[in-house]
């Protein structure tokens, strides 16, 4: 389990992460959701000991990352899959870590199968791999030490697609054993496959969180008419007081329910081709939506105060070349 509480870290008189409180449960792949710069790479950072935090704290099962005898076989992390070291092997990179954590080095092997690395790929160098490559031998790096608890910030960046697939599946089976996953990513829709609940984070706060159901459930109904009677149905929907935002692909998204804007499109003789609950274009309004009222709320803030808005992290979001 991962513990996070009233977690702060202040840049001189600016905030990277404002009083962030969330659990990561066992069983469970959270998804950790933000806008570059909203504090989603300073709060991993500072799970995993790279960062000290001003206040607050974050724990795994109950401790400090700093104080685990072993880090390696109780917290999995993937923060930069660039970051490896570039003269060495991929088989040279997973030995280091099973000597340091003192395992069997059939181990290197494992995962070197595990996450479908070839024995000649295994003999390259890194700075020969893809990005995806890079990020396959990051996750066995992670895995190596069988932890209970995975870290891991855009662990999709430069997976084709059949690799997106196979990390998805990854992570739901490690969670399904009893792991606890703690997933961020600028994939919406990678995120709501996967994911069980979502922390979404704007400008260093938590703006929401809990279940995917049940973020999903208030993110309301996408419902589609003909191109004539499109007006008609957004000015039914305003009439009783609901939202309405009309998409490029010509869909409306509201905040009523099904079955009310079913009624409501009764009543004013419109004609439905589609009515349905928002799945993944709801995510992708409550995230923007989310995370566009807070940066306002910061900037007013800002503007108020007469002081500049805090940089934004350093966030790796290019998928690059596939596996």
């Amino acid at each position: 389990m991962i513990t996070i509480e009233g977690l702060t870290k202040a840049y001189g008189a600016q905030l990277a992460v404002d009083d962030v409180s969330f659990t990561a449960a066992p069983g469970r792949v959270t998804g950790f959701l933000g806008p570059n710069g909203a504090g989603k790479s300073t709060s991993m950072r500072v799970m995993t000991g790279l960062t000290r935090p001003t206040s607050g704290s974050a724990r795994i099962d109950g401790h400090l990352f700093a104080d685990l005898p072993n880090p390696g076989r109780e917290v999995g992390v993937l923060l930069d899959a660039s970051a490896q070291h570039a003269g060495r092997t991929g088989r040279e990179t997973l030995a280091i870590a099973q000597r340091t954590m003192g395992l069997p080095r059939a181990r290197v092997a494992q995962m070197l199968a595990t996450v479908g690395l070839t024995e000649a790929e295994a003999e390259r160098r890194v700075r020969h791999y893809s990005l995806g490559m890079r990020q396959r031998l990051g996750i066995a790096t992670a895995l190596i030490g069988d932890p209970r608890v995975l870290i891991l910030d855009e662990p999709a960046n430069g997976l084709d697609p059949a690799g997106i697939r196979w990390m998805r599946d990854l992570l739901r089976d490690f969670a399904d054993a009893g792991g606890t996953v703690l997933l961020s990513s600028h994939l919406l829709h990678e995120i709501e496959v996967v994911a069980d609940d979502l922390v979404v984070i704007g400008n260093g706060r938590i703006v929401a969180q809990g279940s995917k159901a049940e973020l999903l459930e208030a993110a309301g109904t996408l419902v589609r008419t003909g191109e004539h009677t499109r007006d008609r149905l957004v000015a039914a929907l305003h009439a009783a007081g609901l939202t309405a935002s009309l998409h490029g692909d010509g869909s409306v998204h509201t905040d009523g329910s099904p079955e009310e804007v079913g009624a409501l499109a009764l009543s004013a003789h419109v004609a439905l081709t589609e009515l349905r609950s928002a799945d993944s274009a709801g995510l992708e309004e409550m995230f923007l939506e989310l995370t566009a009222q807070s940066q306002r709320d910061a900037a007013d803030h800002e503007h108020q105060a007469g002081h500049p808005a805090a940089p934004a992290e350093s966030t790796q979001s290019t998928e690059g070349a596939a596996a």
